[in-house]
């Protein structure tokens, strides 16, 4: 039996793309919003029997605000935080506002899944694994902690982070070359890379990560910018013809 539910992220693309997954896997989405923040209202007005909340700063200040109130005032909603890990001390304010489970941001759609059906029986929905290592951080934390998304925006040229901001927004290849004035072929060649760097196999999972870890904030900030002044790359796409050439890739 399908679970009736809502998906919210604070990247909207995110939050349809897995409301959209879901409905194929016979769950009733009743809405799929953004950002978190402003969530709590219509999660409590609708009344789902689950809300998958995704995160990318599990650690930041008052983010899970919105679940403390939604569970207060929908105490028959079961919350599922989708958030990077490793972030014990996310993890255990999720536990702390009343979530009801806590599934990695990269899990596959099954294990997803799975926590909602666990949720919405009342039960935890955390991996054993995901439990004992929040724990251990907590008790033994590292003295500097890695910031995953500054890691692999290390990861990527300029020129790629503007990529993976543009694939984030949707832009298929013909729109991203157009966007930088580049060759359809070379767009696509970037795009390619950026999926290996990032050691995902899609596009849409590039994105999720990029939300995910705050990687494409980084990059909307730090990369995009910087790439907006750069001049177009010589050869075809330079000239007259690219907007020609860019309709045949995508």
């Amino acid at each position: 039996m399908g679970v009736r539910l809502m998906v919210v992220d604070d990247h909207r693309l995110l939050a349809e793309a897995l409301a959209s997954a879901l409905k194929l896997r016979g769950h009733r989405v009743l809405a799929a919003a953004a950002p978190t923040a402003g969530s709590a209202e219509l999660v409590v007005s609708r009344a789902p029997e689950v809300c998958l909340f995704g995160t990318a700063s599990p650690a930041a200040p008052g983010v899970f605000d919105p679940i403390a109130r939604i569970v207060q005032e929908r105490p028959q909603v079961a919350v599922v935080v989708l958030g990077p890990v490793p972030s014990p001390r996310g993890i255990a304010a999720a536990f702390a506002a009343g979530a009801a489970g806590y599934v990695r941001h990269d899990e596959r759609i099954e294990g997803v899944e799975r926590a909602m059906l666990k949720a919405r029986a009342g039960e935890s929905a955390i991996a054993p694994q995901l439990l004992r290592g929040a724990f251990a951080e907590l008790l033994n934390p590292a003295a500097q902690p890695d910031d995953e998304g500054r890691r692999l925006l290390r990861m990527l040229t300029p020129r790629e982070a503007e990529v993976l901001v543009r694939v984030a927004e949707g832009e298929d290849t013909r729109l991203i070359a157009a966007g930088m004035r580049i060759a359809p072929s070379t767009a696509r060649t970037h795009v390619q890379r950026v999926l290996m760097k990032l050691g995902v196999g899609s596009r849409l999972e590039a994105a999720a990560l990029a939300a995910r870890t705050g990687l494409l904030d980084r990059a909307a900030g730090d990369g995009g910018t910087a790439c907006n002044g750069y001049a177009p790359e010589p050869g075809p796409s330079s000239g007259p013809s690219a907007s020609g050439a860019g309709a045949a890739g995508a």
